[in-house]
């Protein structure tokens, strides 16, 4: 019996062919993961401080602080699900897992378009920023468009090459803008905090309930962002530990930063300044509400820089989002299968990180012809990135449930 099932002259022999499977390389610790995600998060406080105002009035740091008890069940969430999937695909993953593929088919999608938008209104808002030292970077949208462009070309570039590289940028990019923002939020409660004031402000400025309820629906794209941390699993050393570390310091850091400055812009101006010319701009109306001449000189180019090197991580946090989604939709046939390829090399998902990255360019390209018609455009993405994230923390939770 065992003889008839040795080879004989003449058999064939069949070798199954090995499916071949992509792998990310495991190279980011808690710094790396916190950077990244801090990017996304982070980078929301200098326009939907604003926009939150528009409609709260006196109770924006109300809508905040509600929004911010919602962000912290949000970020538990995906602690939760993240130690159990430490994969790439965030939200996607989780649906796919806990329902079918149509459920991690849907989310990923909405996820694309969220990411999509990150990346092109992080980029364009820089250089107004950077117009604190050199005007025509604000004034002329052919420049502004152009630096745009360059900055995702930069970060393109980066992320193909390794994304140990990039977590190297988003570190200390990180690092110099909590020390400057919690640096305001000292010195705005020193100079300028005023109990009696914020209150007043608070109460005369009280907005009709359905104001209120919008405010806050409308704080909580303040805290969109966190699904980037998630996406990143599969290339963090010991995921099931670090990223629910990092994500935990992600709710004290932005909790904090974000409450303190809410405080002191009220205190610093009132709700009308504050939702009128100072909507596009907030944190830079309470550098220049502080009454020390020499300090205002000295924060408001800190503030340009600040702003400028946050939304530049927010950039880079964006193109990191898509490309690992990508991947892991690539991965599981939810996509094309060659958005997953992996660079034999560098180890990261290059089609996708070059896809994603000109599309970015193609939206930031009205730019060049007709600067009212691009600022429509970007107003309209901008609900569609609320959509889209506020979607993904729909079946996030519904996930884990």
């Amino acid at each position: 019996m065992h003889n008839s099932w040795r080879l004989k002259p003449g058999d064939k022999i069949f070798r199954p062919r090995r499916i071949k499977r992509y792998h990310l390389r495991r190279v980011l610790g808690v710094p790396a993961v916190f950077s990244a995600g801090y990017g996304n998060v982070g980078s929301s406080i200098y326009y939907a401080l604003g926009i939150v105002a528009l409609v709260a009035m006196g109770a924006t740091p109300i809508a905040l602080g509600i929004a911010g008890i919602l962000f912290i069940f949000t970020a538990l969430t995906y602690a939760e699900g993240t130690a159990v999937l430490p994969e790439a695909g965030g939200s996607s993953t989780f649906a796919r897992h806990a329902f079918n593929d149509l459920a991690g088919f849907t989310a990923g999608w909405a996820l694309m378009l969220s990411y999509i938008v990150t990346i092109s209104i992080s980029a364009f808002t820089i250089p107004p920023y950077l117009g604190y030292f050199w005007t025509p970077f604000k004034d002329s949208p052919i420049i502004g468009t152009a630096i745009s462009m360059g900055i995702i070309i930069f970060l393109m570039t980066i992320n193909v090459i390794g994304v140990k590289q990039t977590s190297i940028l988003n570190i200390g990019a990180a690092i110099l803008d909590i020390t400057t923002q919690v640096s305001l939020v000292i010195i705005g409660f020193i100079l300028l905090f005023n109990p009696t004031v914020l209150f007043h402000r608070i109460i005369d400025n009280w907005p009709t309930l359905d104001n209120l309820i919008l405010g806050i629906a409308l704080a909580s794209i303040a805290y969109t962002g966190i699904e980037t941390m998630s996406q990143m699993a599969e290339e963090t050393k010991q995921p099931e530990k670090r990223v629910p570390k990092a994500l935990i310091m992600m709710i004290v850091t932005v909790l904090v930063i974000f409450a303190g400055i809410s405080l002191v812009s009220l205190s610093a101006m009132t709700p009308q300044e504050l939702a009128s010319e100072w909507s596009r701009d907030p944190v830079a109306g309470i550098a220049a509400s502080l009454p020390l001449a020499w300090l205002c000189s000295v924060l408001k180019p800190l503030i340009a820089i600040l702003a400028g090197t946050i939304l530049l991580i927010a950039t880079n946090a964006g193109i990191m989002g898509i490309s690992r989604l990508a991947f892991s939709l690539g991965s599981h046939k939810l996509i094309p299968s060659a958005l997953g390829r992996v660079h034999p090399r560098w180890k990261t998902p290059y089609i996708s990180i070059i896809l994603f990255s000109v599309v970015g360019l193609l939206i930031l390209s009205p730019g060049f012809f007709a600067a009212d018609a691009f600022k429509d455009v970007f107003k309209n993405m901008g609900a569609l990135y609320a959509f889209g994230s506020l979607l993904a923390f729909m079946f996030a939770h519904a996930s884990i449930l």
